[in-house]
């Protein structure tokens, strides 16, 4: 009987250490992980929304250059 209480001791023990969870400095690191990745993730939006501004821009110019351009053209043709 003293064996088995002994055991289901140890069993209890164990189970409290594995079930504390992650100390201060693993916190803190998972922290500073996460904060880099939240950083990188932002900075990889930012410059894709920098290039999809960038590009949406120019093709804005284009398209209202071929309109001007095309505009003279067309009343050239219909003799107005």
């Amino acid at each position: 009987m003293t064996k088995l209480f002994s055991i289901i001791a140890v069993a209890i023990m164990a189970t409290t250490v594995v079930s504390c969870g992650p100390s201060a400095e693993e916190k803190a690191k998972m922290e500073e992980q996460a904060k880099l990745t939240a950083d990188s993730i932002a900075a990889a939006l930012s410059a894709s929304l920098e290039g999809a501004m960038t590009e949406a821009t120019a093709t804005d110019s284009t398209a209202a250059a071929t309109t001007e351009t095309a505009a003279p053209a067309a009343e050239a043709h219909t003799g107005h």
